[in-house]
């Protein structure tokens, strides 16, 4: 891992753990046309190594990778 923190689009530090809610509909790319709308709130993110991006298992998306600058803390 780096030693820079995890931030959301809004400078909030983020944790293993925490909740976070999408800013912006996004298309997932390989689920068949899945598209997560704005406000979605998703539970249990997980660190990864690189500081602009988290891993999340939304509704009928699971192994989901979310770039930090789409996400706010919830």
């Amino acid at each position: 891992m780096t030693d820079t923190p995890t931030r959301d689009s809004n400078g909030n530090i983020l944790a293993d753990g925490d909740s976070v809610t999408l800013i912006k509909d996004l298309k997932v790319m390989g689920s068949g046309g899945v598209t997560l709308k704005r406000g979605t709130l998703v539970r249990n993110i997980r660190l990864t190594g690189d500081e602009a991006e988290i891993e999340a298992n939304v509704d009928r998306v699971r192994g989901l990778v979310l770039r930090t600058e789409f996400v706010k803390k919830a």
